[in-house]
């Protein structure tokens, strides 16, 4: 008869959830691309926003200056970072398909829905922090320069801090993206490719529609949904968009769709 001492404990069973983000959170240092790629998205968010807001400065007439937000130009540099991290996004999956090792991560926690939600988990609060700590970095150093120019925005301006933590929200939100066509995909050069066609091609694309159609398609699209929670940037699209919340919300939602599909393939298909 089996004692109480000897019988399994559920958790010996089924990996704990912070056992599972503990071994993912390790995965994700460990990897010999995170520390380059994040500190790739720090620098062009802080890096590439200063060198937009130098140039706009430069040139500010008096009906730019009338139309400019500060706080959300000076974080411009979003369109580049959020490159840095979709590119690492993918890799967090497409890197264990391609070495083989996410057979040994199945193997050892079958509960492949679990370890999907423990890579987006441990992923997207990693994209959060660059992104947040980041956003903070280009604010500061945008306001400096627009500062020069009779012209600055204060944390505690309406909206500001909305559009310095939309920065961090933005790029966890892309992360997730990118990690949920990885897992989808399962091959890089595919899921980087359709990741920038989203982001990129696609709305260069509708910028060359006729105008009532850019506008009624810019505001749905996901660059543009996502960004309105930074707020109007160098890249916004022009026409009447969505407000900040609805327009993140569009983008949640573009994400929540594709990390859906994945974890469907993820059940259904062999690793």
């Amino acid at each position: 008869m089996m004692t109480a001492a000897a019988r399994p404990r559920a958790g010996r069973v089924r990996p704990l959830a912070a056992d599972l983000a503990r071994s993912e959170w390790v995965k994700v240092r460990t990897l010999r691309s995170s520390s380059w790629t994040l500190l790739a998205a720090v620098i062009a968010m802080t890096g590439f926003g200063g060198l937009l807001a130098a140039a706009y400065a430069r040139h500010l007439t008096p009906a730019a200056r009338a139309s400019l937000d500060p706080a959300s130009y000076s974080l411009s540099g979003f369109f580049l970072a959020q490159l840095a991290i979709g590119v690492l996004g993918v890799l967090v999956m497409t890197g264990e398909y391609a070495t083989g090792s996410i057979r040994s991560t199945l193997a050892a926690a079958p509960q492949r829905l679990a370890v999907l939600a423990a890579k987006a988990g441990v992923f997207a609060a990693a994209a959060f922090a660059t992104g947040l700590a980041s956003s903070f970095a280009a604010f500061f150093l945008g306001q400096a320069i627009f500062a020069s120019k009779g012209i600055q925005a204060h944390l505690s301006d309406p909206g500001v801090l909305r559009a310095v933590f939309g920065g961090g929200l933005y790029l966890a939100v892309c992360g997730l993206l990118a990690l949920g066509l990885g897992a989808l995909i399962r091959r890089t050069a595919g899921a980087i490719a359709i990741l920038i066609t989203l982001l990129i091609l696609l709305p260069a694309a509708v910028g060359a529609l006729p105008a009532p159609w850019q506008h009624d398609v810019n505001p749905y699209l996901p660059s543009a949904a996502g960004q309105m929670i930074i707020g109007h940037t160098k890249f916004t699209p022009p026409g009447h968009l969505l407000p900040p919340w609805a327009g993140f919300a569009v983008f949640c939602g573009y994400a929540a769709a594709v990390l859906i599909a994945a974890a469907v393939t993820l059940h259904r298909r062999d690793a």
